[in-house]
């Protein structure tokens, strides 16, 4: 055994003695009157996707409802341009660098550390049901790790999940799928459900994949709802990221048009089942007189990637110009949230995190580090928010841009922001620096006629490289 393996085996061992068993339920609070949380997390969706944004390409009335009905968040960022950091980001409230995570899991080893602090932990311990549906890419779901777990990698049960319906994330199942375009149409055949394969005489096992997920958060929904118990929801569809396959009928035919390619044929034939899903899932809280006590947080994991429209930004998927972080977000609580209203308010995945726990009454664990705010003040009251100083990104560099056309150079792998200011760098170094509220569309760097923005916010970028990082080997300890 290596010294990597001996260190993962020793603190996983001692995770499993020492760390709560988030599996078994909560004690609920008789009267217990919280909101249930739901967040909605699409997977590559373009910041002018959704009609409320200014999409045309594809009806989505369930979404823009959900804006009509609350606030729409125009200036809302993803911790990344890929997925997985942004996924690390909205559990645990952080960086995802603080973790090490620089890019997107290839379906390996690597995985969010077991000892982080994250949303669903939170909640669990305090009474609620906590349930995840769809999307994981933070480690732990492969097969070889649900024998013996405590000496294994952490999936979303050691995170704080009770409930979970993931597919199985090892290759070379994942990658054959995608090519092979069945990803969707035979989601149902890999799933994993508490730890357990999901069987052929399963429902959901010849279900499309986005129809699974929202039958599964809907099922969750009526099971804690008998049960008496405030739940967290977390939906993480895999739509629209690729594969680009038709999606179920009425919404295939309903979403052909002239002159448009098959994939882009498939992308709006899937958003529209998406948007169908989310409709169902608002139905079922109305239909069970819960809907108003219930918070509803809607928003894509990072920009877009082929297909989708990231209206007039620049750059998009793996590219940390405005397109590739720049997300839809939309908040809704019905007779909490004003409805029809919007913000231009700089805010993060990183906020997720302490905005739920503020809606939940949780006062955080003393010592707890965060590098998110609490909106809820704003999104209720429309409350100025707090100065967050300096915010960061962080992405290894991918040399290819997830759309038709070339990555923009000079290529970036680091963000600091303050303010309007955007500071593009490249391993530390700076290359491009904008005035975002005046060129959103990052035409015209300013990098040589602002030397004292530049250096200042150089000298914070590298402050914040050169922190200290976790690691999952060493269970959390600084490196």
């Amino acid at each position: 055994m290596n010294r990597r393996k001996f260190l993962q085996y020793a603190m996983g061992t001692i995770a499993a003695v020492t760390m709560p068993a988030y599996r078994s339920l909560s004690a609920a609070r008789p009267g217990d009157t919280r909101p249930n949380l739901i967040l909605l997390l699409a997977d590559d969706m373009g910041y002018a996707d959704p009609g409320c944004f200014g999409g045309k390409a594809v009806k989505t009335p369930n979404i823009d409802a959900l804006a009509r009905g609350g606030k729409k968040f125009t200036q809302f960022y993803s911790a990344s341009a890929v997925c997985t950091p942004t996924r690390a980001s909205v559990l645990t409230g952080r960086y995802p660098l603080r973790f090490g995570i620089r890019r997107h899991f290839s379906d390996d080893e690597a995985h969010l550390p077991r000892s982080a602090v994250t949303l669903p932990k939170l909640l669990a311990q305090s009474g609620y049901a906590t349930a995840h549906m769809g999307k994981w890419h933070l480690g732990g779901l492969h097969l070889k790790h649900l024998h013996n777990r405590p000496a294994s990698v952490p999936g979303p049960h050691e995170h704080g999940f009770e409930h979970y319906l993931c597919q199985n994330e090892e290759q070379p199942l994942r990658g054959k799928m995608g090519k092979e375009r069945t990803l969707y149409r035979k989601g149902g055949t890999c799933l994993i459900r508490d730890e357990e394969r999901v069987l052929p005489d399963d429902t959901y096992y010849n279900e499309y994949l986005t129809d699974i997920i929202g039958t599964d958060a809907i099922c969750s929904i009526e099971k804690y709802h008998r049960e008496g118990r405030p739940f967290f929801l977390n939906v993480w569809w895999l739509t629209p990221h690729m594969p680009y396959e038709p999606a179920p009928e009425p919404h295939w035919s309903q979403t052909d048009q002239p002159g448009i390619s098959h994939d882009q044929h498939c992308f709006r034939s899937m958003v529209a089942r998406m948007d169908y899903q989310i409709g169902k899932i608002v139905a079922k809280l109305e239909a069970l007189g819960i809907r108003e006590n219930t918070f509803i947080l809607f928003v894509s994991d990072n920009g877009g990637a082929y297909e989708a429209d990231i209206g007039d930004f620049k750059g998009g998927k793996t590219d940390l110009h405005e397109g590739g972080i720049r997300v839809p977000m939309i908040a809704h609580w019905p007779g909490r949230i004003a409805a029809g209203t919007a913000s231009d308010q700089l805010a993060h995945t990183n906020d997720i995190l302490p905005t739920f726990c503020a809606a939940a009454n949780i006062r955080l664990p003393e010592h707890t580090r965060l590098d998110g705010i609490d909106l809820l003040p704003h999104m209720l009251d429309g409350a100025p928010l707090p100065d967050r100083g300096t915010v960061f990104w962080q992405v290894d560099l991918y040399r290819h841009l997830q759309r038709h056309y070339p990555k923009p150079k000079p290529y970036a792998t680091e963000i600091a922001r303050r303010g309007k200011w955007k500071l593009l760098a490249y391993n530390g170094k700076p290359v491009e620096l904008f005035d975002i509220e005046s060129d959103h569309r990052e035409q015209h760097s300013l990098l040589s006629e602002k030397p004292d923005i530049t250096e200042q916010l150089t000298k914070e970028l590298q402050a914040w490289l050169s922190e200290p990082r976790l690691s999952p080997y060493l269970d959390g300890r600084a490196m």
